[in-house]
């Protein structure tokens, strides 16, 4: 009895194990992006997609689960030889999507190695017509070329290849210190040269700034003797027109002088006596010069006085000349008056016209000088035309200032 309830239970413990099985295989869950190869009796029978697919049990099988996602690969650094013979390593990157499961399984046996040959094939394919300089700078037409021959390749395996990237280009270290020397030389070279142009335009500036200084000196210069050329011509004017008018007065005032003397004189009525003392008083003071070392009264001294005398006297009744004075007539001499031609030699008013050229010369003297280009960037600013040569103008200096 027991031995018939342990071979039931046995044979219950097989059933259920049995049917366990059989759900499992026919029962599979396809997770997302994931695309599942399934076999019937050993031949392709379909591509289930993601979720619940339910397979014949014993007879379906999935033969493989394919990723659908894209996938990166990084292949170790491959030693390509350069057209000019020299060996670098070169390390890339591919981007890649299966878009035939189907195909990835049965046209390939291992589609990630085949894509790594092409790689290498092609890449040396590729780098071996160029040099080791081009193949540092053409990293872009490296990357397009192997793109298109690996969607070629990979086409019919159903893979489609997004893009190729290479990660480095590492060539022997012995170019690589040749580089860098070379890369040292090129920026030592390109610093003197700049170096010798800055010094070259710092030159040029200071000849310019010279140039214009020697320009704005002699202008300034030439301003001045005109100037000063101009004041002199004024002062001169003005001094001989003073000299004019002072010799005018003087003999106005001598003329005047004499006048008052002689009316005096003849006011007075001077005896003979008088005049001859007069004569005498005269006398020391023509001996008094410098060069009057020695003085001779001559001997007809006598007879000049007694001339004087008769010349200003008339014989009297004794026979003695005595002096006459002029009968008094009661006419008054006047001086002159001033002409009406002459009134203006005594205005001692200053040029109005003078004042004014001398504060235009104070102004033009004391006016900001502008820095170099200064005026030239304002009136490209305002839209004018810079002036030539970089010179502002500074007006007409050979202008002289209009005569009086």
């Amino acid at each position: 009895m027991e031995t018939v309830n342990v071979g039931l239970l046995v044979v219950i413990v097989v059933i259920v194990l049995f049917v366990i099985i059989t759900l499992a295989k026919a029962v599979q869950i396809i997770p997302q992006a994931t695309a599942a190869v399934v076999e019937r009796l050993g031949r392709y029978k379909t591509t289930q997609n993601p979720g619940l697919a339910f397979l014949v049990p014993f007879v379906d099988r999935i033969r493989e689960r394919i990723d659908l996602r894209e996938q990166v690969v990084s292949f170790p650094p491959q030693p390509v030889i350069t057209q000019d013979n020299l060996t670098v390593n070169i390390d890339t990157v591919v981007y890649f999507r299966v878009t035939d499961p189907k195909s990835a399984v049965y046209e390939i046996s291992n589609y990630i190695v085949g894509v790594e040959q092409i790689t290498t094939t092609t890449l040396r394919n590729v780098v071996g017509g160029m040099t080791l300089e081009e193949t540092l700078t053409s990293r872009d037409q490296i990357n397009t070329v192997l793109r298109g021959e690996l969607d070629d390749a990979t086409g019919r395996w159903g893979i489609r290849v997004e893009r190729v990237e290479i990660k480095a280009i590492d060539p022997p270290s012995s170019i690589q210190e040749s580089m860098e020397r070379q890369m040292k030389a090129d920026r030592e070279k390109r610093a003197t040269i700049l170096t010798a142009e800055g010094q070259r335009e710092a030159a040029i500036r200071s000849a310019e700034g010279q140039k214009q200084a020697q320009i704005l000196t002699a202008e300034g210069s030439k301003q001045a003797a005109i100037l000063n050329a101009e004041a002199e011509r004024q002062s001169r004017i003005l001094r001989a027109q003073g000299e004019r008018a002072a010799q005018y007065l003087r003999a106005q005032g001598e003329a005047k002088a004499i006048e008052k003397r002689f009316a005096a004189i003849k006011a007075g009525r001077p005896t003979p006596e008088l005049l001859a003392y007069q004569y005498l008083q005269t006398l020391p003071q023509m001996a008094a010069g410098e060069a009057n070392k020695v003085w001779l009264v001559p001997s007809d001294f006598g007879k000049a006085l007694e001339g004087f005398t008769r010349m200003l006297g008339a014989p009297g009744e004794d026979g003695v000349f005595k002096y006459t004075p002029s009968p008094d007539d009661g006419v008054r001499s006047v001086p002159e008056e001033d002409e009406e031609s002459v009134k203006d030699w005594f205005d001692t008013t200053g040029d109005p016209e003078i004042a004014r050229q001398v504060a235009a010369a104070t102004a033009e003297a004391t006016q900001h000088v502008p820095a170099i280009g200064e005026e030239a960037r304002h009136a490209l600013g305002a839209g004018e035309a810079p002036p030539p040569n970089g010179v502002p103008p500074r007006g007409d200096w050979s202008e002289e200032a209009p005569p009086r």
